[in-house]
């Protein structure tokens, strides 16, 4: 059976986000010029009912009323993204990891270069936090949506005024 993939476009402080549900369970989402990007036909019918609970969660979180998503997800990867993707989640609001903390996490120190991998295909990002996830020396590195949004989302979870000045 053809799963249905339904999606709905919202606003955001970080231009408009696209949510992709596959059978009606979150699955991607997407922003505008964002690496790794799959074409539009890709998205499905426009139909935004799938989509309130994400939507509600999303924006209690730009409204800095939320700070861990509670969503079920349909993520297609393979064992290790996934496994990538889980350590994601467990890395607090405010607080970032090495690409080199989340390999030894997952019990192989050596692995950093494939987390970054992992961490760069992430369908959900935001609600599987990516932007958390930093160089060794503490550099930002690497991020689909952008470096200047990556900086922008660290800066807001941080509670820095300019974050919030640039934000709304």
């Amino acid at each position: 059976m053809t799963p249905t993939v339904r999606h709905t476009v919202v606003d955001s402080p970080y231009d408009p986000l696209t949510l992709v549900a596959v059978d009606g369970v979150l699955s991607r989402i997407h922003m505008t010029g964002q690496r790794h990007r799959p074409p539009e036909e890709t998205f499905g019918t426009p139909d935004p009912r799938p989509f309130a609970e994400a939507v509600r969660q999303l924006d209690a979180y730009f409204a800095g009323e939320l700070t861990e998503f509670d969503l079920p997800l349909h993520l297609v990867g393979t064992p290790f993204q996934l496994r990538v993707w889980e350590q994601l989640r467990l890395i607090p609001y405010g607080e970032t990891r090495t690409y080199g903390e989340l390999a030894e996490a997952l019990g192989n120190p050596a692995a950093s270069r494939a987390v970054g991998l992992a961490n760069g295909k992430n369908p959900v990002g935001i609600v599987v936090p990516c932007h958390r996830v930093i160089g060794a020396g503490g550099s930002l590195t690497g991020y689909g949506g952008g470096l200047d949004r990556k900086r922008r989302l660290l800066a807001f979870e941080a509670g820095e005024q300019a974050a919030e000045e640039t934000l709304f």
